[in-house]
């Protein structure tokens, strides 16, 4: 599914077409997606203020609230004319003063579009999430003090969207690799400065998805309708068997929280830390 470094690249991608358009209509084709599309009334004529991004939620802001825009597992958002024909799965077009539309593309229908009003975080999928790993107040000492007495393997503690929100399976397993971390070490034995460590490997790996553009995974593509490409760039993920990229042991896998976990046996080996290259 689009995780925050697709996420973030969509939002950028569409940000220069839409900021600053009065949304003037919009079609629904399939209202049925993860929750049934509404749109209020009242949304027609505002103009998008701002685009944020919240966890893996798109905020399209206005004046009176915000559309938030979940891509769900295989959605993608794309700027198109409205020359362009409708395909398959396109569920949502929102209309702009300029004649552009952007276009909510979505096969499995697990997204989903809101409209809320102020406050818009207070909205029931924003209210109770964790801090954010990009910004100032992630670090070491937070995730050493959420962990205290938390017996889940540190991998499922990290993708925990109420400790920190947006690191996914991709990227919880590229940054544990970058920290040295074995991703099956309970959280509250990992030690302070292996957390600060790993804090970093975090924030490293999904700034250099972002600058990619993303992951190619499945349908995922980009704002712009080009496909994320960080793919080639991954250690760990989906290369189980495979030699590690830094000391040739034969990589292996294993399943946590049924998602798919893959770790070098010799550059993870503990709850504190080699630092490999993050």
């Amino acid at each position: 599914m689009p995780e925050l470094p697709e996420v973030e690249t969509t939002r950028r991608g569409i940000e220069d077409h839409v900021v600053g358009r009065r949304l003037v209509d919009w079609e629904i084709r399939n209202a049925a997606l993860r929750w049934p599309v509404e749109l209020p009334g009242e949304l027609r004529n505002q103009t998008i203020v701002r685009i944020d991004r919240r966890a893996k939620y798109l905020l399209l802001r206005t004046e009176t609230g915000a559309l938030i825009m979940h891509l769900g597992m295989s959605g993608s958002l794309r700027v198109v004319d409205s020359s362009v024909a409708v395909r398959k799965h396109d569920h949502l077009d929102l209309c702009f003063d300029d004649g552009g539309i952007l276009r909510l593309h979505d096969p499995r229908r697990f997204g989903s579009v809101h409209f809320q009003t102020h406050p818009v975080e207070a909205h029931f999928l924003l209210a109770k999430l964790g801090i954010e790993p990009l910004g100032p107040d992630f670090n070491g000492a937070h995730l050493k003090r959420l962990a205290k007495g938390k017996r889940v393997a540190v991998k499922n503690f990290l993708m925990n969207g109420h400790v920190v929100v947006g690191v996914g399976n991709i990227y919880a397993n590229e940054a544990l690799f970058m920290a040295g971390i074995r991703p099956t070490v309970q959280a509250q034995q990992v030690t302070l400065a292996a957390y600060e460590v790993l804090a970093d490997c975090v924030r490293n790996v999904l700034n250099s998805a972002i600058q990619m553009g993303g992951t190619t995974l499945r349908d995922y593509v980009g704002g712009s309708g080009d496909p994320g490409y960080f793919k080639q760039s991954l250690n760990v993920y989906g290369r189980e068997g495979e030699l590690c990229n830094l000391c040739d042991s034969e990589l292996r896998s294993l399943r946590l929280g049924q998602r798919a976990t893959v770790y070098c046996p010799k550059c993870q080996q503990s709850r504190g830390f080699r630092k490999n290259e993050c």
